[in-house]
C-alpha cells in the first residue's frame, strides 16, 4: 500500500501540471508550489529556530490562528513558518503578519517531504485538525521533531482504524501529542494504541470569541440595514442560492433585507445569481448599494465575518452539497440564530447547536422557507435561538490555553 501511495503521489504531480492548463484554481496550486522551496531558501536560514504550522485551508487556519499568534508574540527568537495545502487558504493569507513566511505545502512525495523538513528544520511542527501526509509525518518522526495535532477530530471510517490502514496508522507515531475536540476521537485513538491524547476542545471557539470584540463596522451597510431585519446567507453554493432566491421572491417584505455572500465569487456565477433575484440587488464589486437596495451580494472575500455582525438571522451554506456546511461558529458568536442544510454530520459544532436548539435544519426548499419565515416574524423566537448560540460559544472556550501550556513545557526543555 505504501508503494502504491508513493506512485500515486508521483503521478499526481505530473497530472496536475497538465490539468492546471485548464483550471484557474489548479493553476494557483501548481504555481504556488513552484515557489515553495525558493521562498524557504530566502526566508529561512540554517541557523534560524523555527516553529511550523500546517493548515489545509482557510477554515483550519482560523483554528490554528489563536495558537500561532500567541507563539509569535511569546517566542520572538523563533521564525514562524505557515503552510497551506489549498489555494483558498494561501491566497487569502499569503501576507499574514504573524508569520515570517507563508508557503504552499509540496505534494507528499518522499523527496519533497525530505527537502521541506530539511529546509524548515522545525523545532516544533503543528498540524491543524487533519492533513495526515504519511511521507511528511514519517520524516518528522525520523528527525525526532516534536509534532502535535491541535483541534483534531477522528472518525471511525478513516483508514487508520481499518484493517487495510496499518501503514497509515503507523504515520501517526510522528505525533508527540494529539489535542482532540471530543471523546469519540480520544476513544478511537486510545483503542488504536495511542495514549498521548488530550481532549482540549476546538481552538476556533477562542478565535471567534475575539472576533466579536474587534471593529466589525462596514459603513456602506449602515443605511441598508437600518431598522430592518437582516438575513445573511454566508458561503452559499448554487443549491443554497436556488432555495434562497425562491424564498426572497415569495417574501417581498419591506422590513427584510438580504445579504448573500457566495462561496464562489466568479463574475459569471455572480451575475447569474443576481438575475435570479426579483428585488433590487446591488453588488459589492459595483459599489451601487443605496437606500432602495433590498438584496446585497458580497462578491468578494474577507468581509463575511464583519457581515455576520449585522445579521438578525444567518443561513450558513454548503449543507445541500456532499462536503457539508461551512463555518457556523462566526455567526453563532454574534448571538445569531442559525439555519443550515441537512449535510452537517461531520461538524461537531453544528451537531451541538442543532441538539441545543440554536440551529435549525432545513432539508428542503419548503423547510428553509418555513424556518426563515418564523424567525423573521417572531422576535422572541429569534432572540431565544440567538442566546443559545452565544451561550454555546462562551462555554466552549479554553482550548488554546491547554495547548499553549503543553507547547511551553516542550520548548522550555529545548536549549
Amino acid at each position: 500500500m505504501k508503494y502504491l501511495y508513493n506512485f500515486v503521489m508521483f503521478l499526481l504531480g505530473k497530472v496536475l501540471y497538465i490539468l492546471a492548463l485548464f483550471d484557474q484554481k489548479l493553476a494557483l496550486f501548481i504555481k504556488g508550489r513552484r515557489e515553495t522551496f525558493p521562498k524557504l531558501s530566502t526566508d529561512i536560514k540554517a541557523e534560524d529556530k523555527t516553529i511550523w504550522m500546517h493548515c489545509a485551508s482557510l477554515g483550519e487556519f482560523e483554528q490554528g490562528r489563536p495558537v500561532l499568534e500567541a507563539l509569535y508574540r511569546s517566542h520572538s527568537s523563533y521564525k514562524i513558518v505557515l503552510s497551506f495545502y489549498s489555494p483558498s487558504g494561501y491566497e487569502v493569507q499569503k501576507d499574514y503578519e504573524f508569520a515570517h513566511t507563508v508557503v504552499y505545502l509540496p505534494i507528499d512525495t518522499l523527496a519533497n517531504a525530505a527537502k521541506f523538513v530539511e529546509m524548515v528544520h522545525p523545532t516544533l511542527a503543528i498540524f491543524v485538525k487533519y492533513e495526515f501526509w504519511p511521507n511528511l509525518l514519517n520524516t518528522l518522526r525520523d528527525k525526532s521533531v516534536t509534532t502535535i495535532l491541535i483541534s483534531g477530530i477522528f472518525r471511525k471510517d478513516q483508514a487508520f482504524f481499518k484493517s487495510y490502514g496499518a501503514w497509515m496508522k503507523k504515520s501517526l507515531n510522528a505525533f508527540s501529542h494529539f489535542f482532540v475536540q471530543n471523546q469519540s476521537s480520544l476513544n478511537l485513538l486510545v483503542n488504536a494504541g495511542f495514549n498521548n491524547v488530550t481532549i482540549s476542545g476546538d481552538t476556533r471557539f477562542d478565535r471567534v470569541s475575539r472576533i466579536t470584540d474587534q471593529n466589525n463596522e462596514l459603513s456602506f451597510l449602515h443605511d441598508f440595514v437600518k431598522d430592518k431585519i437582516v438575513i445573511v446567507a454566508g458561503s452559499t453554493w448554487p443549491k443554497d442560492e436556488s432555495y434562497l432566491t425562491s424564498f426572497i421572491s415569495q417574501n417581498q417584505d419591506n422590513k427584510l433585507r438580504y445579504i448573500i455572500a457566495p462561496h464562489n465569487v466568479k463574475p459569471k456565477e455572480i451575475q447569474k445569481l443576481k438575475e435570479e433575484i426579483t428585488l433590487k440587488t446591488a453588488l459589492y464589486s459595483e459599489n451601487d448599494i443605496d437606500v432602495n437596495t433590498e438584496v446585497f451580494i458580497a462578491d468578494t472575500i474577507g468581509i463575511l465575518t464583519k457581515i455576520y455582525s449585522y445579521a438578525d438571522i444567518a443561513y450558513v451554506g454548503g449543507g445541500f452539497d456532499k462536503e457539508g456546511i461551512h463555518n457556523v461558529l462566526e455567526p453563532a458568536a454574534f448571538g445569531v440564530p442559525l439555519v443550515i442544510g441537512p449535510v452537517y454530520d461531520k461538524f461537531e459544532e453544528a451537531k451541538d447547536l442543532v441538539r441545543l436548539g440554536g440551529c435549525l435544519v432545513a432539508d428542503s426548499r419548503e423547510k428553509l422557507s418555513e424556518h426563515l419565515n418564523k424567525l423573521s416574524k417572531d422576535r422572541q423566537y429569534r432572540e431565544k435561538l440567538g442566546h443559545i448560540s452565544k451561550l454555546y460559544i462562551d462555554q466552549q472556550q479554553g482550548a488554546t490555553e491547554i495547548i499553549l501550556k503543553f507547547i511551553e513545557d516542550q520548548l522550555s526543555n529545548i536549549p
